[in-house]
């Protein structure tokens, strides 16, 4: 049996997490030994293990934008020595065949691979545009010690090229697979209260949870009874960010419609209790929430951009608006809240397409392409 070594730079259970436990879980059915490796422990152990992984723990730096700073460099650079030195013994200890590296955000295992002469594959989740090219090169460089490189969506690979384009030619393109629900979802039916919508991710600048409360607002001012859901956490340096929600969501024109729950998993009966989910991401890599929400049956209104504008399809599996926009946003959701035919057309076919472009089954066979094709060459 070969043996493989999984990185990954978080515990928790959001997009990324979760598309790691649809790794492994094709990597066990195809006869590999997985062993995982987190920087600390946390509830994606247990997911983990349920698919068949052992798991670990041990503490390496989670590479953060933040972290590149001139006065932070020195105690990284110490401190991914280190991890490096106790992947290379880790690696030689388990006599590992591959290394699979989730996320660009644990590099210092691509270095431990190189030096323990094992073939890494990363599979990158991010698509950081805009960065100073000195901060780009520092955070893609490290997948050049990469033997294969894995991308979630088009723009993440596009994001690469534009740093080092051997990257971008080399990656190779793999649509995230996003499990369904537990049981197959009604269709909301019509109702005489509020129009309900649900947001679902991290509360942070770059997911828009701010432009949806604007745009709520906006509906509000326009005569719409209509109510917020918003399921998530943020990260920890974040919490300025939910401290302005709750505040904003506080406010005379928004007081009483607006739901800021938290950490809720899982999230299905958030999505079933929704008329229309919104996406409002400014940067999305690829959107998992928005692949859940069309697997829940409900129509999608996204953010066109990056990842978003390659799984909704505008006017046919959801709707697209521009990121940063909350008129827009609210336009989108007015034409939804007043059009219960389109409603149901976009959550039918989302439904459909979500199945058929981002189901596991497909995800699975291309992890095990990918992982044989890593040993074998």
């Amino acid at each position: 049996m070969r043996t493989l070594v999984v990185a990954h730079g978080s515990a928790e259970l959001y997009g990324s997490d979760l598309q790691l436990v649809e790794s492994v879980r094709a990597a066990v059915d195809d006869g590999w030994d997985v062993l995982v490796v987190l920087p600390v422990p946390g509830p994606l152990a247990a997911r983990l293990a349920a698919v068949g992984a052992r798991v670990a723990t041990a503490p390496v730096p989670v590479l953060r934008k933040s972290l590149l700073r001139p006065r932070a460099l020195p105690g990284l650079v110490a401190a991914a020595a280190r991890a490096a030195l106790e992947g290379v013994r880790l690696l030689r200890r388990e006599r590992a065949d591959a290394v699979y590296v989730n996320t660009v955000t644990v590099p210092t295992w691509l270095v431990a691979a190189r030096l323990a002469r094992v073939p890494a594959l990363c599979h990158v989740h991010e698509a950081e545009d805009g960065l100073p090219r000195p901060v780009a090169a520092a955070l893609t460089a490290p997948l050049l010690l990469a033997r294969a490189v894995v991308t979630n969506s088009e723009a993440a690979r596009r994001t690469l090229g534009a740093t080092f384009p051997a990257l971008g030619r080399r990656a190779t393109v793999v649509h995230n697979g996003v499990a369904g629900p537990p049981a197959p979802p009604a269709p909301r039916v019509a109702h005489g209260g509020p129009l309900h919508v649900a947001l679902v991710g991290r509360l942070s600048p770059r997911k828009g949870t701010d432009v949806a409360l604007d745009a709520l607002a906006l509906l509000v001012a326009r005569g719409h009874d209509v109510r917020l859901t918003v399921a998530g956490s943020t990260f920890p340096g974040y919490e300025w960010f939910e401290d302005g929600l709750r505040a904003r969501s506080q406010e005379p024109d928004l007081a009483g419609r607006v739901d800021l729950l938290g950490f809720v998993h899982p999230t299905w009966p958030v999505l079933a209790d929704a008329d229309v989910v919104l996406v409002p991401s400014r940067v999305e890599p690829f959107g998992n929430t928005a692949v859940e929400a069309m697997l829940a049956h409900r129509p999608v209104v996204a953010s066109r951009t990056q990842g978003l504008a390659e799984v909704v399809e505008d006017g046919v599996s959801g709707l697209q608006v521009p990121p940063d926009d909350p008129h827009a946003l609210a336009d989108a959701v007015e034409r939804l809240a007043t059009d219960p035919a389109l409603r149901a057309r976009l959550a039918d076919r989302g439904a459909d397409e979500a199945a058929r472009r981002f189901g596991t089954r497909r995800y699975a066979a291309d992890v095990r392409r990918a992982l044989r094709t890593l040993v074998e060459g």
